[in-house]
C-alpha cells in the first residue's frame, strides 16, 4: 500500500472516535495490551510523561516537549486528534513520524487488526510507541485521548503523571459528576510515580488525594504552590509572574502561545518541571524560559489562540467544551477592553456529542455569528446549529463550508475587529491557512 492507501485503510477499517463518536470508544485496555504484546511491548523501552485533563493537555504537552528538547533530550510527542495530517499526532523533536514507517507498521500488524478489531486510537497508540522505541527517544510526552483510567495510553509507567484540570466534557463516557470525571482522569496516577495537578475544584481535590494515597505517590497541586501575580497578554504571546508560596520567590515565564488561559498551563508546566527535577531530570530555569518562548517552532503546535491575520484579527482556537469556551470568552472580553470599538465575529461549528446548549448559553448575544460544520459524520449540520443557537437568541447565517463562513466574517469585519474560529478541532483543521496568512 502507498501512504495514502494506508491512511485510508486505517480510517475506513477501524472505528474512529473523531468520526463516529462514542461507538468507537473501547472501555478497557484488552486490545491495547494485545497489540503491544504482539509487537514486543515497545512502551517498556523509553521513558515518558503522561498528561490527562479536560482542557489544556495539548498545550501542556507541547510546552513540556519544547522544554525537554531544549535541554538536549530526543523527545517524542504523542497527541490527538490531528488538525490536517495524521502524522501530526506522532512527532520526535517536532518532526512528524516517517510515512514509510506508517505503511510498514500497518502492513505488519494487519493480521492482528483483522483478528481483534481494535479502534483507530488503539492502533495509533501502538504505532507511536513502536516509533518512539525504534528511534530511541530519551523521553516521550504522551497525551491521553479520553479520560485516563481506561485510555489506551494508560499502559505506560511514566516518570510523572500530570492532570491539567477537570471540567465538563464527554459525560456520556466519563461520568455525570465532576468527581466521577476526576476519578477517570486520576486513573493515570501510578504506584510510586509522582503526580502534578494543575487546577482542581473543591469537589475534585479529594479524588486526586485518595488516588495518590492508594498509589503511595507524591502529589503536587500547582495552584496551591504558586499564585499568578501578574499577567501580560499580546495577541501572540503571554507573560506571567508566579509567586512561590513557600519561598516567596518570583518566577517570570513567557510563552509564544497567546491566550490568557495559557497562564494556568504555564503554572502547571513549571510545577511539572520541578517534579521532574526531584525525579532526577536536571532541568534549568533559563532553558525552560527559552523553550517556552518558542513552543510553536520547536513542536509545530497549531490551533491554540493562533493568529492568522492581524487586520482584522483572525484567530483560531480549538476550544470545544464549556470550560474551553469560558476561557476564550474571557480572552475576548480582555481584547475588547483593550481595543475600544472592537466588534467580535464568531465562526463556529461543533460535533453532535458535545453539550451544545450549555456552550451556546455562554455566548454573548451582541456578537456576530457564522455557523458552520466540519466535513465528518459527527459534525452537527450548520443549519441545525443555526436553529439551536436561535433558541439562545444568537443569530447568524449557516455555511456548509468552513472557509466560506470565514470569508463572510472577514468581509463583514472592520480592520480593528476580531474574527474567532472555534467550537471544534475539526472546524479549525479545515481552515485554509494559505488564504488567511498573517499580514
Amino acid at each position: 500500500m502507498t501512504y495514502q492507501q494506508t491512511i485510508e485503510y486505517l480510517y475506513e477499517r477501524l472505528p474512529m472516535f473523531t468520526r463516529i463518536g462514542a461507538a468507537a470508544y473501547k472501555k478497557d485496555l484488552h486490545n491495547t495490551i494485545a497489540l503491544l504484546d504482539a509487537i514486543g511491548n515497545p512502551q517498556q523501552r523509553f521513558k515518558s510523561i503522561h498528561i490527562a485533563g479536560t482542557n489544556g493537555k495539548g498545550s501542556t504537552s507541547h510546552m513540556l516537549a519544547a522544554i525537554m528538547q531544549t535541554h538536549g533530550y530526543k523527545t517524542g510527542l504523542y497527541t490527538s486528534p490531528h488538525l490536517v495530517d495524521f502524522r501530526e499526532r506522532i512527532k520526535i523533536n517536532g518532526d512528524w513520524i516517517d510515512a514509510t514507517f506508517i505503511v510498514d507498521f500497518t502492513n505488519r500488524i494487519k493480521p492482528i487488526i483483522e483478528e481483534i478489531e481494535p479502534s483507530f486510537f488503539e492502533v495509533t497508540v501502538a504505532m507511536a510507541f513502536e516509533w518512539f522505541a525504534q528511534q530511541q527517544v530519551d523521553i516521550a510526552v504522551i497525551e491521553t485521548g479520553l479520560g485516563g483510567r481506561l485510555d489506551s495510553t494508560n499502559i505506560i509507567t511514566p516518570e510523572l503523571s500530570i492532570i491539567t484540570n477537570i471540567g465538563w466534557d464527554h459525560m456520556n463516557l466519563l461520568g455525570n459528576t465532576l468527581p466521577e470525571i476526576a476519578a477517570e482522569k486520576a486513573g493515570i496516577i501510578k504506584p510510586g510515580i509522582p503526580a502534578v495537578v494543575g487546577e482542581y475544584l473543591p469537589e475534585t481535590k479529594d479524588v486526586f488525594m485518595q488516588q495518590a494515597s492508594r498509589c503511595n505517590s507524591s502529589l503536587f497541586f500547582a495552584a496551591d504552590a504558586f499564585s499568578i501575580a501578574a499577567v501580560h497578554s499580546t495577541p501572540q504571546a503571554l507573560s506571567i509572574t508566579l509567586n512561590n508560596h513557600e519561598t516567596d520567590e518570583a518566577i517570570s515565564l513567557t510563552t509564544d502561545l497567546g491566550g490568557l488561559y495559557q497562564q494556568y498551563n504555564l503554572r502547571t508546566v513549571y510545577s511539572s518541571c520541578l517534579a521532574l527535577q526531584k525525579a532526577g531530570w536536571p532541568l534549568q530555569l533559563p532553558l525552560m524560559q527559552q523553550a517556552l518562548q518558542q513552543v510553536k517552532p520547536l513542536t509545530g503546535l497549531h490551533g491554540r489562540w493562533e493568529v492568522l491575520h492581524t487586520s482584522p484579527l483572525l484567530v483560531l482556537d480549538v476550544a470545544h467544551n464549556v470550560n474551553g469556551i469560558q476561557q476564550v470568552l474571557q480572552q475576548l472580553e480582555h481584547w475588547q477592553q483593550q481595543n475600544s470599538g472592537m466588534q467580535i465575529h464568531i465562526v463556529m461549528g461543533m460535533v453532535r456529542d458535545k453539550d451544545i446548549d450549555q456552550v451556546l448559553a455562554l455566548l454573548p448575544k451582541e456578537y456576530s455569528y457564522y455557523f458552520t460544520q466540519a466535513q465528518l459524520p459527527r459534525a452537527l449540520p450548520a443549519p441545525d446549529m443555526q436553529q439551536q443557537a436561535a433558541q439562545h437568541h444568537l443569530h447568524g447565517q449557516a455555511f456548509t463550508q468552513v472557509n466560506d463562513a470565514i470569508a463572510t466574517a472577514m468581509k463583514a469585519a472592520q480592520p480593528k475587529d476580531l474574527v474567532l474560529v472555534c467550537g471544534s478541532v475539526f472546524v479549525v483543521g479545515e481552515v485554509d491557512r494559505t488564504r488567511w496568512e498573517v499580514k
